[in-house]
């Protein structure tokens, strides 16, 4: 009988069968760990936004969560997302307006589709494009204010000082900003779809390539609305919102000690870019 006990023609033993797995493991344990941290470091962010958000819709519904101190930053984050962003949302609106309505309106009349003008204004301006702008002017004038104070007081320690006295980070300084930008999304959306709808047959109705009055004009445009996008448009805004303000307030929060203000905010611009794409590139899959 050979050495070890082993009988001829026979395989390796166990302990043989276990060291050469757990020599190949050790071999490719480094690939496996660094392909787990980067998996954990791409998904961090995704976790991190579905929780905080089904956890904002959770703690909006208590009523105690809704106290003095909560209002008062949710009125004051309001006040500047609406005030701070209307003057940038009437500009944008008036430039889109003289760019996609005008020409759609002289384009359509002389291919003589002057019909299909309503429902290519619905489908292209006021769906499509619409939460999109939106949503990039409420990350870049409001969204990165809250990015830049919620990170300094993270930075600064004030965070750990109002957990130290008994005090929520969550429900004070996330809940009452995201359901802010989540109003003011809507608000700013409503604003943004009549300006550029009204500035565009303005300069069409002086051009000649609309001759209808502005009454007839709007009719058109709710005539060639369908009953989902009564729904779905305003959705649009409101989940915009919604998720601008929970991602600058997400990104703040999680913040490190080596982060300085020269890499959260492009950090947290490009996130919120990335939200307004997804959120309305699922509408455009769904619907």
């Amino acid at each position: 009988m050979p050495q070890g006990g082993q009988p001829p023609g026979m395989g390796p033993s166990e302990p043989d069968k276990a060291g050469r797995v757990m020599l190949v493991l050790r071999r490719f344990a480094p690939w496996l760990a660094s392909i787990g941290r980067l998996t954990r470091h791409q998904v961090r962010f995704t976790l991190l936004l579905i929780g905080a958000g089904w956890g904002t819709l959770r703690e909006s519904l208590r009523p105690n969560s809704w106290r003095r101190p909560v209002i008062y930053e949710f009125r004051a984050t309001l006040r500047q997302v609406v005030g701070g962003g209307f003057l940038s949302i009437v500009v944008t609106a008036t430039l889109t307006g003289l760019m996609v309505v005008s020409q759609a309106a002289y384009w359509l009349g002389y291919a003589g589709m002057a019909q299909m003008t309503g429902s290519i204004l619905v489908s292209v301006l006021v769906r499509e494009i619409s939460p999109i702008l939106v949503g990039i002017i409420l990350m870049g004038r409001s969204g990165m204010l809250c990015l830049t104070e919620i990170g300094m007081l993270v930075l600064g320690g004030e965070v750990r000082g109002l957990q130290a006295r008994g005090i929520d980070p969550f429900l004070a300084l996330v809940m009452p900003r995201t359901f802010a930008f989540t109003v003011g999304g809507f608000t700013l959306g409503m604003i943004f779809s009549v300006v550029s709808l009204l500035m565009g047959f303005m300069v069409a109705h002086a051009s000649g390539a609309i001759t209808s009055s502005v009454w007839t004009f709007f009719f058109n445009v709710l005539g060639a609305m369908t009953t989902w996008d009564y729904l779905i448009i305003p959705l649009k805004f409101v989940l915009v919102g919604f998720f601008v303000g929970l991602g600058a307030c997400i990104s703040g929060l999680t913040v490190s000690s080596n982060d300085t203000m020269a890499s959260i905010m492009p950090r947290g611009f490009a996130r919120g870019i990335m939200l307004v794409l997804v959120v309305n590139i699922l509408f455009m899959l769904d619907f």
